[in-house]
């Protein structure tokens, strides 16, 4: 599949629909406490999108059955909404989600504590922050020039150097008028190899982060991915845009 390079005019729709997602999940984020089923986030992101003028990315995908994707504690992605699954204190969800609008995709995700970091054990914190930071750290080698290994070694690097693990089974992705296009972009490499980046590629870039191990195993609902050790795991994602004045995140 080739690389689809976008022209501002995209770029700014893509924007638009990054803006979409990102209302949602702080809408989400401000939802989550103690109590709340994932399947009441399910419902009330559905709504917001539909109020916001847009599409569910997700939801039809490969025959996924909802609009999020929500992951709890070992749950690394893929985590489908469920009436069963109650927030508790002291959990970590990852709320991932993605939109369409004029036929352009957003796509974001944070990782968020149950009822605030006062009730968040001080390795889960430092799991959040970090796995966060390795975002930004990979997002700032999103430039014309560098290559796919700088984004994802920049993320390894940090991730490691503050001893968690990078998932590697799953990895971020090109987006623009599809979900997922190329370039893979996983979130460990070596410097200066893989793909160059060029002014107007899109990526999603997504740090997929665990406490313990790096390997994973999918359960039988065939979606849900879990750390193989039930270490707890993170992820945050932004879509970036490659431009000749740097990076331009698309989902702030």
């Amino acid at each position: 599949m080739p690389i689809v390079c976008k022209s501002a005019a995209e770029i700014e729709k893509m924007r638009r629909s990054g803006h979409v997602v990102r209302q949602v999940l702080e809408f989400l984020r401000e939802m989550v406490s103690p109590g709340v089923s994932t399947m009441e986030l399910e419902r009330a992101a559905e709504k917001k999108i539909k109020e916001l003028g847009a599409k569910p990315a997700f939801k039809g995908y490969y025959d996924y059955p909802c609009v999020l994707c929500t992951s709890i504690n070992e749950e690394i992605v893929h985590g489908i909404p469920s009436e069963k699954r109650v927030l508790k204190s002291g959990d970590i969800v990852s709320i991932d989600c993605g939109a369409v609008l004029d036929g352009y995709y957003g796509d974001a995700a944070i990782t968020v504590p149950v009822s605030g970091n006062g009730d968040l054990k001080a390795e889960l914190r430092k799991l959040l922050e970090v796995t966060e930071a390795s975002l930004y750290k990979g997002i700032e080698q999103a430039r014309v020039g560098n290559s796919v290994g700088d984004v994802g070694a920049a993320v390894q690097e940090h991730v490691e150097a503050n001893g968690f693990s990078v998932v590697r089974e799953f990895v971020g992705h090109g987006i623009g008028t599809r979900l997922h296009e190329e370039p893979q972009v996983p979130n460990f490499g070596v410097r200066g190899q893989g793909m160059k980046l060029r002014q107007g590629m899109v990526l999603a870039i997504e740090p997929m982060v665990n406490s313990g191990k790096p390997q994973t195993r999918v359960l039988d609902d065939k979606w849900t991915a879990v750390t193989a050790d039930g270490s707890y795991s993170a992820h945050f994602e932004h879509c970036v845009a490659v431009t000749d004045d740097g990076p331009l995140i698309l989902t702030q």
